[in-house]
């Protein structure tokens, strides 16, 4: 029973997001990742947030154009399984599942030009939009250094539902992407740092 006494909580953040954040204009985002292991098994945690700003000018006049906007945050909380669990320095080699949710706001302004009534603008709203979806995982985790871990998560995200929008469809939802698909990969690159709780038991027949 000891091997289910978590060894530590690991806590940290998708690099992707913040080097995203800092090279795009139009993208600000943030994603905390969290995991305790229970033998074998991961119980992780994910919180995030995410905004975007595009805007698209015609070509031949910039009378006309159009923005979007939207900005909102998510979750996500599952199970992964360690394919390497009697590692000595407790390297992972994981699949598991999600269940995620987001809750966010977006905003579609089209702006153009009438020779004889002039400007007109017209805006499509949603707020407060409630989406969820499922995943499932695979990746790595890796001790580099002392409690410093890197790792990488693949995700195929699928089975998305939105709370109803009648003034428009709901065109990019925080945690899944692009809603013109009801399935889509998500790729994250974590840096984390491990809370210790207690120390891995290491077998004499598990040390080379």
């Amino acid at each position: 029973m000891r091997d289910f006494v978590p060894t530590g909580v690991r806590i940290g953040t998708d690099v992707l997001a913040l080097i995203k954040s800092s090279v795009d204009d139009t993208y600000t985002g943030w994603e905390v990742n969290a995991d305790v292991d229970l033998y074998r098994y991961f119980i992780t945690v994910d919180v995030g947030s995410l905004s975007r700003n595009l805007q698209s000018i015609d070509d031949q006049d910039d009378q006309y154009y159009s923005t979007y906007s939207n900005d909102g945050k998510y979750f996500r909380i599952g199970v992964d399984v360690n394919f390497l669990p009697k590692d000595p320095n407790q390297n992972a080699l994981f699949f598991g599942a999600r269940y995620a949710r987001s809750v966010f706001s977006e905003n579609y302004l089209i702006h153009s030009y009438d020779p004889v009534w002039g400007p007109i603008d017209e805006t499509y709203t949603n707020t407060d939009v409630s989406a969820r979806w499922y995943e499932l995982t695979g990746g790595i985790r890796v001790k580099v250094w002392k409690v410093i871990w890197l790792g990488y998560t693949a995700r195929y995200k699928f089975r998305l539902k939105t709370s109803d929008t009648p003034t428009m469809l709901p065109h990019d939802i925080p945690g899944y992407g692009r809603t013109d698909k009801q399935s889509t990969w998500g790729f994250n690159y974590q840096l984390l740092i491990k809370i210790p709780i207690r120390k891995k038991d290491v077998k004499s027949s598990e040390i080379k």
